[in-house]
This record gives structure tokens, sequence and C-alpha cells, in this order.
């Protein structure tokens, strides 16, 4: 077998040495299409330029929640429910987590539920993400609601109702009795007593004084006396008769008195009204008063 040796560069005919030509096939396919295509060079070159930005991107994004992770979220806690402690409850348990407590008492509010004391109110609010050390705002619980009721003795009926709403209570039943010690139309007694404490909109029952001096009277029996001389009685002494019915009655003359209301031995006053029952016969007419 022959040994070919290596071709050596012909001068040529000008005697210059001849540079090297590549040899067929060594080019790429891609090579000889970029070179034909500038178009999709250039569109090569900008999309490895914006992948190369995209990598970097993600990767100072990796940095940067690492970085978050080891020295931020290092120091944050979720901030406890306070809700229904007392002040050293709350306290301590602010204080497993490395957090402070403030109790502000000018944002006290009162509640039926919870008692007073207690916190009512927190912010930041439970389960709130905050740094260690935060201080964490809380308002108690002032209780019920107690309102303490007021004097009305001596006040009159418009001025009952205006102190009670300015104390946010309501009126409740108003009687009225007989109380010579006292104006008429005003607050002998109260219920709730004056100084007691109780819940707003509660109602205060009073007794009212309905005259400083009633006379009363006894009813006298007037069955069997005549009515035209009782009607004169009672008229000459400021009384007044009611109604007067005529009734006839065997055996009895007319103008006498057979029944009477008030009955005999009740009280009366000047303003009670007196009816009779009067005796007339079938055959006359109704005697005249």
């Amino acid at each position: 077998m022959k040994v070919r040796s290596p071709q050596r560069h012909r001068p040529s005919a000008t005697g210059a040495a001849q540079e090297p030509q590549p040899r067929k096939g060594s080019v790429s396919a891609w090579q000889r299409r970029l070179e034909g295509s500038p178009r999709l060079a250039w569109v090569l070159k900008w999309f490895s330029r914006f992948a190369y930005a995209g990598a970097l991107l993600v990767l100072a994004g990796l940095v940067a929640y690492f970085s978050f992770s080891t020295f931020v979220r290092s120091g944050v806690t979720s901030v406890p429910d306070l809700l229904g402690l007392d002040e050293v409850e709350a306290a301590q348990r602010l204080a497993d987590r490395g957090l402070e407590l403030r109790i502000a008492m000018d944002q006290g509010a009162y509640d039926d539920a919870v008692e007073a004391g207690r916190i009512l109110k927190q912010r930041p609010a439970p389960q709130a993400l905050v740094k260690r050390g935060t201080e964490v705002v809380a308002a108690p619980s002032l209780g019920p609601q107690i309102i303490e009721v007021p004097d009305l003795n001596g006040q009159s009926a418009q001025e009952v109702q205006v102190t009670l709403a300015a104390a946010g209570l309501t009126l409740g039943r108003s009687l009225q009795v007989v109380d010579a010690r006292a104006m008429a139309g005003t607050v002998v007694e109260q219920l709730p007593a004056a100084g007691d404490g109780v819940a707003p909109a509660t109602a205060v029952d009073v007794l009212v004084s309905r005259s400083s001096r009633v006379d009363q009277y006894v009813m006298p029996d007037l069955v069997y006396r005549r009515y035209r001389d009782s009607k004169r009685f009672f008229e000459q002494r400021g009384f007044r008769l009611g109604n007067v019915k005529y009734e006839v009655y065997e055996g009895i003359p007319e103008g006498v008195i057979l029944r009477q209301f008030p009955l005999a031995g009740h009280p009366l006053r000047r303003e009670d009204a007196i009816s009779l029952v009067v005796s007339t016969s079938a055959a006359s007419s109704i005697p005249e008063p």
C-alpha cells in the first residue's frame, strides 16, 4: 500500500502562494442559512438577549425571596386573639410571641356580654402578621351600662318626661294618689327609687298627687226620703246629681227615693255624680223636681 503524502500548496502561475480553502462540507447548514438570511440572524440575536435578561430576573427573585425568608420573616409573628382575656392573661400571651400590650382606657366601651375589665377590642386584629416588639393596643370592656335613676320628687309630669329622657330612661305607669302634703300634679313616689342603678331605657313608674286637699264625705241614706228635699240639700252644698230615673212602685207615694248610688256609707266627693231612682204612679205624670 502506498502512503500518500499530504498535499502541498502549489504556487500559482504568478508565484504567490494561495490561501487554504475550506473543505467542502465543513460549514454547517445553520451557518449557511444565517449567512443567507440576515433577518433570522437578527431575531436569534435579540432572542438570546431576552433569554439572558429573563434568567437574571429569575435569579434576582430567588435571591430576594430567600433573603426575605432568612432576614425578615425570621422576626415576624402573628397576633394572638386577646378578646375576653383580662390584662394579665393578655400581656402573658403577647409576651410569649415577643409582643407588647398597651391598654387604651379612653377607647373602652359598655358591653352586656363581656365582663368589665376584660379585652373588648384589639389592634392589630387577631392573626395579623407583625414584627416582634410591636405594641398591641387593647380596649377594655366597661361592662353593662348602669344609669342612676334621678330624683323625680316634686316634679310635674312634663318635667318628669324631660328628666328621664335626658338620663336615657322612659316613663312607665303614672298613677294618681291623694296626698295633702304635696302640690297637685307633682310626683310623690317613684319606682325604681332615686339613686338606684338600672339598665338604659328602663321604665320608671311614678305616683302623682291628685290634689293638695280633697274633701271627702260619707254618703247618707236617702231611701224613703223626699226627692225634692234631697236634691235641694245636695245642690246647696256643691254636689251634683247625675241620672234620676222614675219608677212605678205600689204603696209608695210619688217623689220618694227608692234606690241610690253611691250606697249609704260609701265615700263621696263633690265631683262624684249621685244617681237616684224615684217613685211615681202610672196614672200621673212624672213629678216636677
